[in-house]
This record gives structure tokens, sequence and C-alpha cells, in this order.
């Protein structure tokens, strides 16, 4: 009994200790060393305690605080300039090695809605209904499900309200066309290939991935796929990450399940879900 005292005070003294690195991460740009002295704690047993508790490690939790403020900031107008530089970013080289490539656009583009992206999209009747199949020029960067047209197309103006959305006849435009005839082929369960663009965090992305290599006809729980991508106790984060995916069916969110069996959260309402997991699992 006096041990288990023990062990249960040494584990609150750990987690308050996290929650002191954390705070600190929200308020400052301190190295793993630095923040491991702070806190009482050795660097390594920071940094595998820390990415236990919050799904990240420190340097990812910093980076995704900074450029959750360079996100504000843009979206508030700020010159991108002053933007980076009170984000924390030491350099405007340091925000396209690190933040433009989570952004999926540069700052300067995302501070104005997507401006100077050039957009294709259109509106489809496919196997589960209508869907909205948006691409940029590297891939498909939107599919989005429902039932009315105008609400569908209200999605993609709220991702992208300044890009140049072009709305085309998916029959007749040499671009989009391929492509939406092989998502229209996916969203009925066909095999077929189209190159995506992810807009996300650095994270989002790699849990992304990690879905689209779950085989059809399989599920996994959200613990699996926070041990898969090495953050065994990140399973709400990969919750989050499923819940901010804007590419439906390609990007199976649908096949990741609570750990006890339970359907979880679905973007696109829990008997679709359903309803998807039902079809693989008998074409299996």
């Amino acid at each position: 009994m006096k041990k288990m005292a023990i062990k249960t005070a040494e584990a609150a003294g750990t987690a308050a200790k996290l929650e002191r690195a954390r705070q600190l991460l929200e308020a400052g740009d301190p190295s793993l060393e630095a923040l491991a002295n702070n806190v009482g704690l050795s660097a390594s047993h920071l940094q595998r305690s820390f990415t236990a508790r919050f799904g990240l490690s420190p340097a990812q939790y910093l980076a995704q605080r900074k450029l959750g403020a360079l996100r504000v900031a843009l979206r508030e107008g700020d010159d991108v300039s002053g933007a980076l530089y009170d984000a924390g970013y030491g350099s405007p080289s340091r925000v396209y090695e690190d933040g433009a490539a989570r952004l999926g656009m540069t700052p300067a583009r995302y501070r104005a809605g997507g401006e100077g992206e050039h957009i294709r999209w259109s509106i489809v009747d496919t196997a589960l209904g209508k869907a909205l199949v948006a691409t940029t020029t590297r891939g498909i960067c939107m599919v989005e499900l429902g039932h009315d047209d105008t609400l569908l197309e209200r999605s993609l103006h709220l991702e992208f309200p300044r890009a140049d959305l072009e709305r085309v006849d998916a029959g007749r435009d040499e671009f989009l066309a391929p492509r939406v005839r092989a998502v229209a082929d996916m969203l009925a369960g066909k095999t077929a290939h189209v190159d995506l663009d992810l807009l996300g965090t650095a994270f989002q992305k790699r849990v992304w991935e990690t879905l689209m290599r779950i085989p059809r006809g399989e599920i996994r729980s959200y613990a699996a796929v926070a041990a898969d991508i090495g953050q065994p106790r990140g399973a709400r984060a990969i919750a989050n990450a499923c819940a901010h995916n804007r590419v439906a069916i390609l990007v199976p969110c649908h096949r990741v399940v609570r750990g006890d069996g339970s359907l979880g959260g679905y973007r696109w309402g829990l008997p679709l879900k359903q309803d998807l997991l039902s079809r693989e699992q008998e074409a299996a």
C-alpha cells in the first residue's frame, strides 16, 4: 500500500512538471535541455513523458503553437513579416522550412485566404450522394459530402475565401474530369488513384497518411493509430486529426473506431460511417 502511495505521488509530481513544461512552451521558445532543467527532469525523461501525455514531443508542440499563432495573425491581416516574428520564427527562412509546408501554401497566400491559389471544383452525383471535388495543381484538396449544393459550396469558400475558385463542368474540363471520375470510383468502392494535396499540420498529415495505409475492410482503434505513429497515448490527438480531414473516403478516417469497437465520431455522420464499414467488410 505504501509503495502504491509513493508511485501515485511520483506520478502526480511528474504530471505537474509536464504541465509546467507545456506552459513554458506556450510562453516562449525553450530548448529541450532548458525546458528539462526548468522542470527538474532529464531531457530524455521529459521527451518521453511529454510525448506520452500530450501526443506530441516538446518540439512538435512548440512548432504547432507557433504555427497556430502565425495562422491567427495572418488571418487577422497582420503583415507577413510582423506575423512571422510575432509567432516566434527567428527569420523568414524558418517559416518556409518549418511552417509554410504545413500551411499548404505560402504565408502570404494563407493570410489572404488562399489568394493566388487556383482551385478547380465541381459538384457531382456519386454512389454516396452529392460530392464537391476540389483540386489544386498538386492534387485533390477537398472531397466534401452532402445533400445541398449551396452548403457544399459554402464549405469550400469558408476554407479558401480568397482563392481563385473556378467551378467547371466535370464532364468537359480536361484537368478536373479524370480526377472527378477517379474520386467517384473510389466513393463507389472501386480501386482508383488520385494525387492528394493534404493541407494540414505536419502531425495531421502523418495521421492521414497512416490512415491511407489501413487496408479496405479493416479497422483500427484511435489508440492503435497513435501507436503506429509512435505516440501511444495520443488517441485524442488522432481523433482530432480525423475530425479535420477534408478529403472524405480517400483519406479513410471512417476506418478508425474507439477501442471498445464503438464508432466514435465521423464528420459526415455515423450512419454513413457504419454503412461504409459494412460495405468494405462484405467486399473484403
